[in-house]
């Protein structure tokens, strides 16, 4: 039987998409205040975009190393609760802990970027688990729609950050990282209660390839020979989702890390209207979400992930044009809304190439070292970029970068239909 055959006959799929998604929610509830409140406090200590951008973007260093590695690490768990939740209950309240020292860490730089490196790496150790937890319950033919339900709870988190920045961080800046902490503090509750991933479909038949295995001189695979795997196939499929998902990485994370002090030098608003830019985007991607799903479904997912990046980068030319508080805020939105269409499908298009599923949270770790990588160099890249043509200019430096990630996906389409496969 497949994994897709038992997840349509396994009862409570929609109840598992929404705790999937409340964990989710979870993690990115202070990722996304993270991203818009920890630059302006980084601010406070350098002068350089650059260096601002490189320190945003170290969580995502981090993720390089450490999510693959914990992707893979939660494939091979084997316990009566199941091979994700033990990381979840444990990762999440410690995650809120760290979060919550930030502001007080922020006196001076160091203990800023000692407390910003623990928590970047412990929340960097939740993502791929508790994404995989999808991909273990829901079936190929289902992903995108499941995914989307997800991707709405990460929108959702961009409207809670913008919110707190708008209306407490002005008046209360260190009781405002606490807010998202306690939201973290109240998912990890509910989970731990109702979710054991050991009755997830692909837990059980990576249990039932264990059995087979059995007496046999073999083990389960490791990270590294998944990438290797990838690196060494004729097929380029798999590669090429990598590196879009790098790329698009790269233009997502500069618009997020860097659109508060875009709002603060560019448009001239207080740190706590600038983090607020991002909140009617928040929207737009809510609304994007299952849309995108659904069109996938219609058009094929690869046409879709290129028709949003398109959209983001004519986003991020328009908002350069109309360089207002209102027009930021549009380019803003349509850009989320293009965005939806990549980021709902990407994974999923990694997840249905996955060989085993054995290796469904190993693949979810690839899919985040790529959007890691991205969000490590975006910030960088495109704050040097600023630093060379100025902040008027910092959407037109996003489209630039997200174009490259436009080429890969054609060459991606181009690829797939030369093979007369579809995903």
């Amino acid at each position: 039987m497949t994994i897709a055959t038992a997840s349509r006959r396994k009862p409570g799929t929609a109840r598992i998409t929404v705790l999937v998604a409340l964990a989710v929610f979870a993690q990115e509830s202070t990722w996304n205040f993270y991203d818009s409140q920890v630059p302006p406090l980084l601010r406070d200590h350098l002068s350089s975009a650059a260096l601002v951008g490189l320190l945003m973007g170290m969580d995502n260093l981090l993720g390089i190393f450490v999510q693959p590695w914990i992707g893979n690490r939660s494939d091979r768990t084997r316990t009566a609760w199941g091979r994700r939740m033990p990381y979840i209950v444990v990762g999440l309240p410690l995650g809120a802990v760290l979060f919550v020292l930030i502001p007080h860490a922020a006196q001076s730089l160091l203990p800023l970027v000692a407390v910003m490196f623990a928590y970047a790496l412990v929340v960097n150790t939740l993502n791929p688990v508790s994404t995989s937890m999808l991909p273990d319950f829901i079936g190929p033919e289902r992903r995108s729609r499941a995914n989307a339900v997800v991707k709405i709870a990460t929108s959702l988190t961009i409207i809670v950050a913008a919110l707190v920045s708008v209306l407490v961080v002005d008046d209360h800046p260190k009781l405002a990282f606490a807010i998202p902490a306690a939201l973290m503090l109240v998912a990890v509750v509910v989970l731990a209660a109702t979710v054991r991933d050991s009755e997830s479909p692909a837990y059980q038949a990576a249990l039932a390839e264990d059995e087979a295995g059995a007496g046999q001189d073999t083990q389960r695979p490791r990270a590294r020979d998944a990438v290797l795997d990838i690196w060494r196939d004729t097929d380029r499929s798999r590669l090429l989702v990598v590196v879009a998902i790098m790329l698009f990485g790269a233009a997502w994370a500069a618009s997020r890390a860097l659109a508060t002090p875009y709002g603060q030098e560019a448009l001239d608003l207080s740190r706590g209207d600038a983090g607020g830019l991002t909140l009617p985007s928040g929207v737009a991607f809510l609304l994007a979400a299952y849309p995108a799903a659904l069109l996938a479904e219609r058009l094929g997912r690869i046409r879709v992930m290129f028709l949003g990046m398109s959209v983001f980068g004519l986003a991020m030319v328009v908002g350069t044009v109309l360089q207002t508080p209102t027009g930021t805020v549009i380019a803003f939105s349509i850009a989320a809304a293009g965005a939806a269409g990549f980021m709902i499908n990407a994974v999923v298009v990694l997840w249905n190439l996955a060989p085993s599923p054995g290796l469904l949270g190993t693949y979810a770790g690839l899919y985040t070292v790529g959007w890691a990588l991205g969000g490590f160099a975006g910030p960088a890249v495109v704050g040097a970029m600023v630093d060379v043509t100025g902040w008027d200019l910092m959407l037109l430096d996003i489209a630039v970068v997200t174009s490259l990630a436009v080429v890969v996906v054609w060459r991606l389409g181009r690829h797939r239909q030369s093979r007369a496969t579809a995903l």
